[in-house]
């Protein structure tokens, strides 16, 4: 694995395999606990929220959450490590937003802009359609649908609120407040 100067990363975690919301929750717990058996250092994590499963209708509630972790992994490496733990949990990759044991989103690195800003808005403005069809071919960060997510944006606001989007100049908290009331109040923290 390539290392470079220790760099810190927003992370996201989802489960949503199980009916049983506590099973996915564990899911989670291991995740976390594979995670510090890599050279990571956790920074901070959140608590763990139920969400509706998004797209509508597409499976059981998720478990969500976030962690803030410090490594000297560079990008590519640690989403590389954070898939590694994806298949030691079972995790296939057999459809898009399908039921899954666990998922490790790799949100952002301080501000650093993957592959480049004109690329990461051509994602961030591409409609949930065709969001739907298509995934890209290589890292993006920031992640480029975090924005538009409260179950990416209220478990993210309690462990980061003031990071600012590098492309967007938005904090995470000014995100959160912009998203739909409605979608906000769907989460409920466990």
């Amino acid at each position: 694995m390539k290392k470079v100067k220790s760099n810190r990363f927003l992370i996201a975690l989802g489960s949503n395999l199980s009916e049983v919301v506590t099973r996915n929750a564990a899911s989670l717990s291991e995740a976390l606990r594979l995670l510090d058996q890599i050279p990571t250092k956790r920074i901070r994590e959140s608590g763990i929220w139920q969400t509706p499963a998004f797209p509508a209708r597409s499976g059981p509630d998720f478990v969500n959450a976030c962690v803030e972790i410090e490594t000297r992994l560079d990008a590519p490496a640690l989403l590389a490590a954070l898939h590694g733990i994806e298949s030691a949990l079972g995790r296939q990759r057999r459809a898009r937003w399908e039921r899954r044991v666990i998922d490790l989103d790799l949100l952002a690195q301080g501000d650093r802009v993957l592959p480049d800003a004109a690329e990461v808005r051509r994602w961030i403005e591409m409609p949930l359609a065709a969001q739907m069809r298509a995934a890209p071919e290589r890292l993006i960060l920031p992640h480029p649908r975090l924005q538009d997510r409260a179950f990416v944006l209220v478990p993210l606001a309690e462990i980061a609120p003031d990071w600012l989007h590098p492309v967007l100049g938005r904090t995470v908290a000014e995100m959160r407040d912009t998203l739909d009331p409605a979608a906000r109040a769907a989460l409920r923290r466990l």
